[in-house]
Parts: structure tokens; C-alpha cells; sequence
């Protein structure tokens, strides 16, 4: 299986990379030939988007490459766990919006502390949250529930998916899975499985759940 994944891997990545870089080539050379002001501008615009694309996928290789490994400085603190999820919904607010989905944030306490590190929980957060604004369905609300049991400071996140989920939850974490087959949507895919690694290295977890057009993520912190 190990083997299996690491073929995969290659093939996906090479995929990935492929796709951006053979735009950049094309519109530059599209830009050297003659053409109107207009082109230019258009022209422009897609190099900039497949260019930014392109970092993006370098950036989260070199994430998760860290994140596996343990590769990443951790400093675990006692965190506020309602200021950390306010804070993220927060910084995407106008994304959530932009995307018709209505969040709705539910907590027991006005403050519920954790052990964790603040700039990796945020990474964590962001990238589900991301995940939230790319394949939520229109129109509907995104739930996000905070709660204590014991030992444990537990974070759900749940929304109904856009399209149909035909891929079971331990695909969705493996590397370059998107929940779309067709693969017709920008990123790298490696959303889910850096969010993993990093709630490892947080000692604590993460677990997925598919419930038909479902899909729910549930974060686990350690207290102390």
C-alpha cells in the first residue's frame, strides 16, 4: 500500500505541477507574438493566477513533506478554543459569503481552553475551512461546534457537500484525494492531509466522517 500511495504520489504531483506550468508556458510565448493591449491585460491575468497556482502547490508539498516527518517547530500553550475558531471564521468571512454558506458557530462556554499551538491550530482550521468554501453546497450553513469531554477539547465541522461524495473518508485524507474525482477544481488536494499530520504533532487527532452528502471533520485537542 505504502508503495501503491507513493506511485500515486508521483504521478499526481507530476499531474499537478504539469497542468499550471504548461499555461505559463503557452501565455508567455502568446505574449511575445503581436497583440492588442486587451490580450495583454488577459494574458497577464492568467499568468498571475496559474503562477500563484503553481506556489500554492509548492508551498503545501514543502507543508506536507514537514508535517509528516515532524519537521515543524511546535509550541504547545494553553489556547482559548472559542477565540481560535472565532478568529478563523472570522479571517473568512467574505469567503464564506462569497460562496452563499452561513456558518454557524455553537460552544457551551464562552471560553473552553486546550493545549495546542496557536499558528498550527490556525493552519489546521484554515485549511478545512477552505475546504468548506470549495465544496460546500450553495445555500446552506456550515456548522462548527466546540465541546468538553474529560481529557479532550473537541472541534466539529459540518456541511453538506456540493457534489456527490462517492470516495470513503480514509481516501479523502490520502495524498492529492480530491472529493471530486473529476479534479476539475484548483489545489493541491494535500488540504486534509496536512491537517492531520499537523493535529498529530499537536498531539492530538483528527477523524472524518461521510454520511452521504455529509461531511463532517472533528478535531481532537488535549486539555493538558
Amino acid at each position: 500500500k505504502a508503495e501503491r500511495m507513493k506511485t500515486e504520489l508521483i504521478t499526481n504531483v507530476s499531474h499537478d505541477i504539469k497542468t499550471p506550468l504548461t499555461s505559463v508556458i503557452n501565455y508567455v510565448d502568446l505574449l511575445q507574438q503581436p497583440h492588442t493591449e486587451e490580450e495583454g491585460e488577459q494574458y497577464l491575468e492568467v499568468l498571475s493566477r496559474q503562477s500563484l497556482r503553481l506556489k500554492k502547490l509548492v508551498e503545501d508539498l514543502m507543508d506536507m513533506s514537514k508535517a509528516s516527518s515532524g519537521n515543524v517547530a511546535v509550541n504547545l500553550t494553553q489556547l482559548d478554543a472559542v477565540e481560535a475558531v472565532n478568529q478563523a471564521l472570522g479571517e473568512f468571512a467574505d469567503k464564506l459569503e462569497a460562496a452563499k454558506l452561513t456558518p454557524v458557530f455553537r460552544s457551551p462556554d464562552s471560553q473552553l481552553h486546550m493545549l495546542a499551538d496557536g499558528r498550527l491550530t490556525w493552519r489546521v482550521l484554515s485549511n478545512l475551512l477552505s475546504n468548506v468554501v470549495k465544496y460546500a453546497m450553495p445555500g446552506t450553513r456550515v456548522y462548527v461546534d466546540l465541546s468538553w469531554e474529560g481529557r479532550w477539547v473537541i472541534c466539529s465541522i459540518k456541511n453538506i457537500s456540493r457534489e456527490e461524495l462517492n470516495i470513503s473518508a480514509e481516501e479523502l485524507t490520502e495524498r492529492f484525494v480530491r472529493g471530486d474525482a473529476s479534479r476539475n477544481t484548483e489545489g493541491s488536494g494535500l488540504g486534509l492531509n496536512i491537517a492531520e499530520s499537523l493535529m498529530r504533532l499537536q498531539r492530538g487527532s483528527m477523524e472524518l466522517t461521510v454520511d452521504g452528502d455529509l461531511f463532517k471533520v472533528t478535531l481532537i485537542f488535549p486539555v493538558e
